[in-house]
């Protein structure tokens, strides 16, 4: 068994979404063994830092929020699709030669290493996308872009896969992943929340 790990290091040199300061994590030891018995941290972290989740909150109204989902959410059967070669967005034409079963978690690859700093022309998953896979009746989807998608006003991508209790995973490290079937996991803390950090890992059986 292979275990692959698709969180990056959450540090504050960190890349974030488009490099706004406000979106680095701050980590602060408040107590060290030299002065007292233990050291401790404190942590101030943005929901969506790093390998993470959307929940349904984070774009609807009336949406639920991180701990509302259920568990099997954020396991399971997966498929990873390699489209780093695409440089702008994934679209239906993309999806629908490729075999997709019902209640999977779909991860799509757009590239090939980690970014050093937030890249603002990164290939998104395009709405008429996310139509076709939630008319595949997927679980979860999933990219290495701190979000799944860019230049799309009404926020359609989100909102389309949202609405239907699919929850998007973000930030995630796909480099050194060939596409094929695995075993995904990424829990996120229980947290009434519209996001959370998640630690994900990959299996290959």
């Amino acid at each position: 068994m292979k275990i692959y790990d698709l969180s990056p290091e959450i540090n504050e040199d960190m890349v974030v979404y488009r490099n706004k300061p406000q979106n680095k994590p701050k980590i602060k030891v408040i107590r060290t063994i030299k002065e007292n018995v233990a050291n401790e941290s404190i942590f101030e972290l943005y929901a969506h830092t790093g390998s993470h989740i959307d929940a349904p909150y984070h774009f609807l109204y009336n949406g639920i929020t991180i701990e509302k989902l259920s568990l099997d959410k954020f396991m399971g059967k997966c498929i990873v699709l390699d489209f780093s070669k695409i440089k702008d967005s994934i679209k239906k034409s993309n999806l629908e030669n490729i075999k997709i079963e019902k209640n999977i978690i779909v991860l799509l690859k757009t590239k090939n290493k980690p970014v050093r700093t937030f890249d603002y022309k990164f290939t998104y998953l395009e709405k008429g996308g996310a139509e076709y896979l939630v008319s595949k009746k997927i679980k979860a989807v999933g990219l290495d872009s701190l979000s799944i998608e860019r230049n799309q006003p009404d926020y359609n991508t989100h909102k389309i896969l949202l609405k239907n209790n699919i929850p998007i995973f973000e930030g995630l490290d796909l480099g050194k992943i060939k596409q094929g079937k695995y075993l995904f996991y990424g829990f996120p803390l229980k947290i009434k929340a519209d996001g959370s950090p998640i630690r994900a890992v990959l299996i290959k059986p």
